[in-house]
Order: structure tokens, then C-alpha cells, then sequence
């Protein structure tokens, strides 16, 4: 299995030390993330001081943007890392695409889907291809001179991955990505009994495989050496879980085990302000049946069980740790089994 992580990055330019620091560690790959910083420019740096890293967003607010904007980052990205790069792009939500970044919001999943396939037909321009001619609904881009044209990549365009929850999301991603990144609130069941029935639709649709297509599940991984810092970092997850359980979208997870109740009174709390009080509320059948808990020795095994037969990689969520070799350990065995 190939082990991913998102790089923690509270400044941009530790993105020097910290990719590195990864690939030492043993990773397949590191991800940035679109928080406080713009998750494409830390990547030029990552590119620079590392060798056979995989890059990538994961993820990139694509509704921030628009197709040729992305692709012209993720075409300079791709050969700035020797072609090692992934454009991975999620949608946000609607408050945040309207208010704070200004942009429209449309049918989500329906966008997404004319979003990568603007993309490719960008990609497929440049690289000689096709004449650049995307009408969609959405977005329309049929205008390319020689003075805008890149022309081919020497290391071929990047693939192209999308995140999602919901079926329409998903199985817009199993039409027209190459990958897709999993959300970490989601369990073994939740995984096989909705993300991938709503993959193999989309992968139906255009006619390809499941082996043609690349899953990456964002893992929630709880462990620890020590009593006390186990303690700390199990609350910690609740109130991660307490959060994601309080969202109306995250809801269907819950549902799959019996608990969507426990969704509305998470709601109610949230709008109450009362998020220390919310995670009581994750009891430790949930924290363990979402996340994956456990002693470090053990958790290789768990993260096996939890995603085999459901994911080509994991990306391990929550595992920040002072020592760099904490958890090169952990990614050995993934790696080897």
C-alpha cells in the first residue's frame, strides 16, 4: 500500500524542511492543503528539495479558480517536479466560495465534473492533441494562440484527482478523474456500502475499470507511546469527529451505523457554540470505529484491515509527531504488506 501524508505547514517556506523530512521518513507521497496558504506555491519548494516524492493539493478549492488557472499551475508544477506532481481538487462549500472567495456556486458535483474535463481539454491542446474547443455548460474555453501555449510537458500532463463525499461527487470522480481522495470521516462500512458503489458508476460511465483508477483514503490514525499522550491525542480526535458529525453533509457516515441522531444533537450543539461539550458525545465505539486506534506497534495491521480491498494508498490523518522517525516504522510495514 502507498503511504501518503499532508505535509503540516503553518509557514510556506518550511515546506523546504518539511517535504524532505518526509521522503526521509519513508513516504510515498506528501500533500498540501488549501488552509491559511495558497497550496501550490509550498510545492515549487517541495519539488526543489526533494527527489522521488509524490506531490499534489489535496486539496485545491476548485471553484476558487477556474480550468486554465489550474491548469497552467499544475502544468509548471508537473515539470518543475520531473512529473511528479497531482492536481487534486475538492469544492469547498457554498458560504465560502460565495463570501470569501467571490466566486459562484452552482451544482457542485455538475461542476466538478466540467471543471476536470476543461482541465484535460486544456491538457490535451497543449500537448498537440485536439484544437482547444470546450463548450460546456459552465465553463467555455476556446480561445488559444502560440503565445499562451506551452506546448507539450516533457514529463506528460499531471493526473487529475478529485475529493468528495457525497454519491454525486463521488461518482463524478469515477467519470472523469484519475483518483479520488476519500474524506476521513467515513468508516469500513460507509466506504464499501456508499463510496464505492458511487465510484464503479462513474467508472461504468466512461467506460473503465476499478484497476484504471486510483483511491486514496484520508485516514484519522489515534496513537501513541505513552498513557498520557494517548489521553491527549484520543480528545483531540473527538473533537475533530464531534465537528465533522455536526455537518449535515457528513450525516450519511453516521447513518450507516445507526447514529444519525447523534448528528442532529451535535447540530444543535454546534450552533450553541458548545464544541469542548460535543466531543463527550463521541463515545470510544465511534472514535474507534471511524478513525483507527491503537497502540503504533499495531496500527499498520488496523489501517490494513480497515482498507484493504477498498484503497490503493492511505493518507495517514493526524499523525504529527515531534521525533521526524516517529512514524517511519509504521509506513515500512504499510509499505511491505
Amino acid at each position: 500500500m502507498k503511504v501518503y501524508t499532508v505535509a503540516p505547514l503553518e509557514d510556506p517556506r518550511d515546506a523546504r524542511d518539511t517535504f524532505r523530512r518526509l521522503e526521509e521518513i519513508g513516504y510515498d507521497g506528501a500533500f498540501s492543503f488549501e488552509a491559511k496558504h495558497d497550496p501550490f506555491l509550498p510545492l515549487v519548494l517541495a519539488a526543489e528539495h526533494t527527489r522521488g516524492l509524490r506531490l499534489g493539493t489535496a486539496i485545491a478549492i476548485a471553484f476558487a479558480r477556474n480550468p486554465m488557472n489550474l491548469a497552467n499551475l499544475a502544468y509548471g508544477l508537473q515539470a518543475i517536479s520531473g512529473g511528479r506532481f497531482v492536481l487534486g481538487l475538492g469544492s469547498q462549500v457554498r458560504p465560502h466560495i460565495e463570501k470569501r472567495f467571490g466566486m459562484p456556486w452552482s451544482r457542485p458535483a455538475a461542476r466538478m465534473r466540467e471543471c476536470a474535463l476543461a482541465v484535460r481539454a486544456i491538457f490535451d491542446a497543449w500537448e498537440g492533441s485536439t484544437p482547444l474547443r470546450f463548450e460546456g455548460e459552465i465553463y467555455r474555453h476556446t480561445l488559444m494562440i502560440p503565445a499562451f501555449d506551452p506546448g507539450p510537458n516533457p514529463f506528460g500532463p499531471p493526473p487529475v484527482f478529485t475529493a468528495g463525499f457525497g454519491p454525486r461527487m463521488t461518482e463524478a470522480a469515477g467519470e472523469v478523474a484519475d483518483g479520488f481522495f476519500a474524506h476521513p470521516f467515513t468508516t469500513r462500512e460507509s466506504l464499501l456500502r456508499q463510496t464505492l458503489p458511487a465510484l464503479e458508476r462513474g467508472l461504468e460511465k466512461s467506460g473503465r475499470r476499478r484497476e484504471d483508477f486510483e483511491v486514496i483514503c484520508a485516514t484519522l490514525v489515534v496513537t501513541a507511546d505513552t498513557e498520557e499522550e494517548f489521553a491527549r491525542v484520543k480528545q483531540a480526535a473527538r473533537k475533530h469527529l464531534a465537528f465533522y458529525g455536526s455537518t449535515p453533509a457528513y450525516r450519511p457516515t453516521l447513518d450507516v451505523h445507526g447514529w444519525g441522531d447523534l448528528h442532529l444533537e451535535l447540530n444543535r450543539m454546534s450552533k450553541r457554540g458548545l464544541w469542548d461539550e460535543m466531543a463527550g458525545l463521541i463515545d470510544d465505539e465511534m472514535l474507534e470505529t471511524i478513525a483507527v486506534v491503537g497502540p503504533r506497534g499495531e496500527i499498520a495491521g488496523r489501517l490494513r484491515r480497515r482498507l484493504e480491498g477498498i484503497a490503493d494508498g492511505v493518507s495517514l490523518t493526524h499523525n504529527r509527531a515531534p521525533d521526524p522517525n516517529h512514524w517511519a516504522d509504521v509506513v515500512a510495514q504499510l509499505q511491505s504488506g
